[in-house]
């Protein structure tokens, strides 16, 4: 396996045409079904896995309410990295749309993958991303739903997670959302997506890989600001059970910083 440097070396001399050339092959179009955006039950494609459950104070909604779903307690909740900017410019954006305020737990929640879940309910240990948060039925927060077509409240400050899907790169340290893949072209992998198979214009198609480019950039950029800011012994200064290391230092479940000794 490569270095994370090397790899972020070979993501910075990606070819946006190339990218694009592999995305206009294998096509995509965006449906708005949504199903990249809300839970799912495990067995489903691109569902969460079983057990990886509900962010820590968060409750089943009453039957009925979900997207797609009869019970909250059937369905697994959707999972989107995000990194640490983009939760400042998300909480910014759904500030600016809903005239409210939001802080840091309405926007991401730790990656539960990795932490372990006590007798008592509550999830302990530490993890090393941050995911959309999510509501009672598992769906992301911003989700919006009318009539049957999906739409985004955050839409043009939505994370690079989210401007990219269904597409990933074969690079070690980027991750591979939702599930395995199910085509690729070259370096650029799809995954489940009704949209998949669609015309696309050639201008989407580079729009969408520069942001993929982008993506697997940054991705390789934060593992490597997490691995050389970990720090084993903030879990024992932090006040609460989890501790998230991302590329800014140890934070806690709500985003605040794990000062030094």
């Amino acid at each position: 396996m490569e270095s994370l440097e090397a790899e972020l070396s070979r993501a910075r001399e990606l070819a946006v045409d190339d990218l694009a050339d592999a995305i206009e092959a294998m096509g995509f179009e965006c449906t708005r079904c949504g199903g990249c955006c809300t839970g799912y039950a495990p067995d489903e494609p691109g569902g969460a896995p079983a057990g990886a459950g509900r962010g820590e104070g968060e409750e089943d909604a009453d039957d009925g309410d979900c997207h797609g779903a009869s019970d909250a307690a059937d369905r697994e909740p959707h999972t989107a990295t995000v990194f640490p900017d983009e939760v400042r410019e998300v909480a910014a954006a759904a500030e600016a749309h809903s005239r409210k305020s939001y802080d840091w737990r309405d926007v991401a929640r730790p990656m539960p993958f990795g932490l372990d879940e006590g007798d008592d309910g509550e999830r302990r240990g530490e993890t090393f991303e941050w995911a959309l948060a999510t509501d009672d039925c598992g769906d992301c927060t911003f989700y919006e739903e009318t009539d049957g077509q999906g739409a985004c409240a955050v839409h043009d400050s939505r994370p690079l997670i989210c401007r990219t899907y269904p597409f990933s790169v074969a690079l070690d340290g980027t991750s591979q959302p939702m599930g395995e893949a199910v085509d690729e072209e070259g370096i650029v992998r799809a995954h489940e997506c009704e949209g998949l198979g669609r015309d696309i214009s050639r201008g989407d198609a580079e729009a969408l890989a520069a942001s993929l480019k982008e993506r697997a950039v940054r991705e390789l950029e934060e593992a490597i600001g997490v691995r050389d800011g970990y720090d084993p012994a903030a879990a024992e200064r932090a006040a609460g059970d989890v501790v998230v290391f991302d590329s800014e230092g140890p934070k806690e479940a709500d985003g605040t910083p794990i000062g030094g000794e």
